[in-house]
């Protein structure tokens, strides 16, 4: 392999937001945070919305997340669209 191209492949923790669950496992993520595991060393941690405890294909239980607004920057976005068309103010040429 060449030197100095390719990410450095560690242990890094990570933690599933919604529940608080941590596990560590090896990868390439870049992260600023860190957090000491419970064999006393610091690992960087890196946060996660949904892991296999949290993921309804592993919990049989439906959940939505709306992370930073999506929903509503979606209706934002193509909720006017629609109005427009609706209301036929949506300036285009007619033949």
């Amino acid at each position: 392999m060449k030197s100095d191209i390719h990410p450095e492949y560690r242990p890094v923790v990570f933690q599933d937001t919604s529940s608080g669950k941590m596990f560590i496992t090896r990868s390439t993520i870049d992260t600023n945070e860190t957090v000491k595991w419970e064999d006393g060393n610091e690992y960087p941690l890196a946060k996660v919305e949904i892991t296999s405890d949290t993921h309804p294909f592993f919990t049989g239980q439906m959940k939505i997340v709306d992370t930073a607004g999506r929903v509503e920057r979606f209706e934002r976005r193509y909720g006017k669209r629609r109005k427009k068309k609706a209301d036929g103010s949506e300036g285009g040429s007619s033949r």
